[in-house]
């Protein structure tokens, strides 16, 4: 059930009224020093130190010295108070390059999407927010609008520059994602990225057929497996491929500009 407004306007979800800070705030908090600020501080450093999952409305009120009930006059729901620790922990964007340092869209763009990896790296629990619906906050809105201005003089149409941020942007949260996985089965295991990718190997030179996986078996034959793993070529490799069919795109648009 979507979020009902608490200003009687009825026009805005109560979270995007509390993360534009167009929600009346209470004329006087339940103890000294409460506020939305610091009840949303509380609930990211929960989120960071334990997981998305230990939060909870009475784990934050613990964290705030104040009791659960008083936090529903500042926070309406949990939803509610994820979509305002997104927020926080996600951050606005840092400013693109200059357009005088010659920085052509390509390079506006992977800058971009790196950022974007950053972020969900420092705060890997933002992955497990469910995706309510498209940009409306203040930061995600932000970035949005960078990554279009990233595509300015690249020739694409309006709604073109909206489908290739939403493109890039995905990649990089699934990038993020299955690497955020990976890295907690690691830990789960106790074992070095290194020790699990040798046991991987190993199991797949028992299992695999050169018959029926000719081309696995001549992948373990190549000793590509065996090479040290480098946590950034994955990420590297997909960004430039999908931006090279981004430059495609380009250079089949009318007007369209190559990349710089």
């Amino acid at each position: 059930m979507a979020e009902k407004s608490s200003s009687g306007g009825g026009d805005l979800p109560a979270s995007l009224e509390a993360a534009w800070g167009l929600r009346d705030r209470p004329a006087k908090g339940p103890k000294p020093g409460l506020s939305l600020e610091r009840i949303v501080a509380a609930a990211v450093e929960v989120a960071s130190a334990d997981g998305l999952a230990a939060v909870s409305m009475g784990r934050v009120a613990q964290e705030v010295g104040a009791s659960t009930m008083s936090l529903y006059r500042y926070v309406s729901a949990k939803d509610e108070l994820y979509v305002l620790m997104q927020e926080a922990a996600f951050g606005p964007p840092e400013p693109l390059s200059a357009p005088e340092s010659g920085a052509g869209w390509r390079e506006a763009l992977a800058a971009w999407a790196s950022a974007q990896r950053d972020r969900l790296h420092a705060h890997l629990w933002l992955l497990r927010i469910p995706v309510g619906g498209p940009p409306a906050t203040p930061n995600s809105l932000a970035w949005w609008e960078q990554g279009i201005q990233a595509l300015e003089g690249s020739g694409l149409a309006e709604g073109d520059k909206t489908s290739v941020v939403l493109l890039v942007s995905n990649f990089v949260r699934s990038e993020a994602a299955l690497m955020a996985d990976l890295a907690a089965a690691v830990t789960a295991r106790g074992v070095s990225p290194d020790e699990v990718t040798a046991s991987y190997e190993r199991t797949l030179r028992r299992l695999v057929d050169p018959v029926r996986h000719p081309g696995i078996s001549r992948l373990l034959e190549s000793g590509a497996m065996s090479e040290p793993d480098d946590p950034d070529y994955e990420f590297a490799f997909g960004l430039e491929r999908l931006l090279d069919g981004v430059e495609a795109l380009i250079r089949k648009t009318d007007g369209g500009v190559k990349s710089a």
